[in-house]
């Protein structure tokens, strides 16, 4: 199984678990740093706590254990995906729309290999941006990470 694979069959599992109540499944990641890692991010109105993560954990494990088909050791972490968090979805570029975001790319563009834009939206797959006054539009297979840009008024705020 390809980790695209991997990661959409735990969304599969966890969205259902979610259903009724305020929990939102933002992104799942399965990753291999010094170990694997089975990454869940969630949120909520008014943010995420440990008890919401750790309820999350305990209903998912039993059905991943059952299931078996993470053939590797693996740490199930389940978390809030942070201010900073990665845009990946669609809903995501609607919900963060006019929002600074940072972009970086496989290849440069310009020039550059990341920069930081007002984000417009997700359209006709390709990541519009508003970058020095100028409407800019990226294909989205050439973005590598657009992620919520956190600066120190958008903390204070």
């Amino acid at each position: 199984m390809t980790r695209t694979e991997i990661e959409d069959k735990v969304i599969a599992i966890v969205e259902p678990l979610l259903q009724g109540t305020p929990l939102e499944l933002v992104d799942v990641e399965y990753v291999q740093e010094r170990e694997w890692y089975l990454r869940i991010f969630i949120d909520k109105p008014g943010g995420v706590g440990i008890d919401d993560c750790e309820q999350l954990s305990r209903s998912v494990e039993p059905i991943l254990d059952e299931l078996d088909f993470l053939k590797q050791a693996y740490y199930l972490e389940v978390s809030s995906p942070g201010l900073d968090r990665v845009l990946r979805r669609e809903k995501d570029f609607v919900r963060y729309a006019g929002r600074l975001v940072d972009l970086k790319f496989f290849k440069p563009q310009a020039g550059e290999k990341q920069f930081i834009g007002t984000l417009q939206g997700l359209r006709d797959g390709q990541v519009c941006v508003m970058v020095n006054g100028k409407d800019q539009s990226y294909p989205q297979e050439e973005v590598a990470q657009v992620r919520l840009h956190i600066s120190l008024e958008s903390i204070k705020k």
